[in-house]
């Protein structure tokens, strides 16, 4: 079970897992052993995630889907399969979770009396610099 937070789990087996070999240096080692992991996950499909958290975790993540609505994440940070898993999760959980947090709402504000004095001050300044660099007129 991934756990989100107190209300949001997914389980493990709505993940696929493949492993293949990672780049990079690792010696006569990396060419043995696939250590790198690369997580699918279905969000649009999942039953485990509440309503409005899969509508903002999609919006969030449209771009990073697959042409069949997969969530690809893959990680090849360290030389060790659990680890690299243990990664791909950790991601999962942060863009879930950055997801289930509901955005703030914008609150209109109106500019205060002395904002408006000062910006009038400020066009009257550059209005008057403008003035200066014509030339004189002769009547």
């Amino acid at each position: 079970m991934l756990r989100i937070n107190d209300r949001i789990s997914i389980p493990m087996d709505e993940f696929q897992f493949d492993y293949i070999r990672s780049g990079g240096p690792g010696g006569q080692n990396v060419n043995k052993v696939a250590t790198k992991a690369v997580l699918r996950w279905r969000p649009g499909d999942s039953p485990s995630l509440p309503e409005p958290v899969r509508r903002r975790l999609m919006r969030q993540i449209g771009s990073r889907l697959t042409t069949e609505g997969d969530l690809i994440v893959s990680s090849q940070r360290t030389r060790d399969r659990l680890r690299n898993i243990d990664d791909c999760l950790d991601k999962v959980r942060d863009l879930v979770l950055e997801a289930a947090t509901p955005p703030k709402p914008r609150i209109a504000t109106k500019p205060t009396l002395g904002s408006k004095v000062r910006r009038a001050e400020q066009k009257k300044q550059r209005s008057t610099t403008k003035k200066l660099r014509k030339p004189p007129k002769f009547d």
